[in-house]
């Protein structure tokens, strides 16, 4: 079987579908369509264990995004995947990236911006996806309780990192993470847009983010831990 990485788009826009094919295409990097992710299941291709990567909408009809990786997990299958989610779904990004999704876009999105995120994707992927070991009784790494979990050095330097933020920044940081823009965090703080914005790169600069994906895997890492302390 060919280990060529095929990246596996699910979106019910034809349109949108189309225009990744061709520019995955332009890369010379192989794409499979599908317009549901009933239909993705149904086509088995996963389970042939074929290198590469999910491209997936977060809402799609019947089986949503957030249900296809369910289904995933439940099989045993483990394969990076991306999320594709407008600004306001920001929040079913975060519940997917919960599930082991390892990034996700926002819509509308540059197509440099799509290419350089999956070939980072398939360049850290496995060979394969995982198929299920029936006589493994040991749970996916994603399913794992993380607040069981010693922090690593990278989470032990993000929550040194993260308690050097202000009250107001770490307010900041837990509206922008639950998917509100920066005039919802403006109202909900009885502050200016202009000074969100300012607490927001603030945030972002003493976090070490570049965008809002890289502040949803933060606070990812860090609210288990941050809750266990809260409870002490």
């Amino acid at each position: 079987m060919s280990t060529e990485p095929v990246v596996y788009i699910v979106d019910d826009d034809s349109t949108l579908r189309e225009a990744l094919c061709m520019l995955f295409e332009s890369v010379c990097i192989r794409s499979v369509a599908f317009n549901s992710g009933a239909e993705l299941l149904d086509s088995g291709m996963l389970q042939q264990t074929r290198a590469g990567c999910l491209l997936a909408d977060v809402r799609l009809p019947g089986i949503s995004g957030i249900t296809l990786l369910e289904r995933l997990r439940e099989a045993g299958i483990e394969i990076p995947t991306i999320v594709i989610t407008a600004y306001g779904d920001i929040p079913m990004a975060v519940r997917a990236m919960k599930l082991g999704a390892v990034d996700f876009i926002t819509k509308p999105f540059n197509p440099q911006t799509v290419l350089e995120l999956v070939q980072k994707t398939l360049d850290a992927a496995p060979a394969s996806p995982r198929a299920p070991d029936p006589t493994s009784t040991t749970l996916p790494a994603s399913t794992q309780d993380a607040a069981t979990k010693p922090l690593t050095e990278v989470d032990q330097g993000l929550l040194e990192r993260y308690r050097t933020l202000t009250p107001r920044e770490q307010q900041v940081f837990e509206q922008i993470t639950a998917g509100k823009t920066n005039r919802m965090v403006a109202d909900e703080l009885g502050i200016s847009v202009r000074t969100a914005e300012f607490h927001r790169a603030r945030v972002m600069k003493k976090l070490r983010t570049q965008n809002l994906a890289d502040l949803t895997r933060a606070r990812l890492s860090l609210q288990d831990h941050l809750l266990s302390e809260t409870d002490r």
